[in-house]
């Protein structure tokens, strides 16, 4: 059972723009530290870190929250399985928002899917329920 779908297109330029310009008070902000470990070891910086801004908003949509009620940017850290496939790691607001949306009995599982074509990186979250086996409802 889907719970919740988002959105997000971000222009790398502008987050490149404002890393310039606001460096680690931006980063710190925003970022995890291990996202910030993870986007400082590529090549293209900028990038990875619009991929994982534009997935924070994306997974704030799909809480269907934004970032209210709680929802802080570093309460959502994307993270990677130990297969790679990404992920959502989330503490704080977001965590209880997401225990809020979740059915007696069921668990949470965060579908994300990343990508970039500078000048644009999009990423999509779905939240959906499933079973104690693991299954969707």
């Amino acid at each position: 059972m889907i719970l919740g779908v988002g959105s997000d297109l971000v222009d790398i330029r502008r987050i490149e723009a404002t890393l310039a310009r606001f460096g680690d008070r931006f980063i710190d902000r925003i970022f995890t530290a291990a996202e910030r470990a993870k986007s400082e070891r590529r090549a293209n910086r900028a990038a990875s870190y619009a991929r994982r801004f534009a997935a924070k908003e994306a997974c704030a949509k799909a809480l269907g929250t934004g970032f209210r009620k709680g929802v802080y940017w570093r309460d959502l850290g994307v993270d990677n399985l130990a297969g790679g496939r990404p992920t959502m790691q989330l503490t704080g607001g977001a965590l209880a928002r997401l225990g809020e949306l979740v059915p007696p009995g069921m668990t949470a599982r965060i579908d994300l899917s990343l990508t970039d074509d500078p000048p644009l990186a999009h990423a999509i979250v779905i939240i959906s329920a499933v079973s104690a086996a693991g299954e969707a409802a």
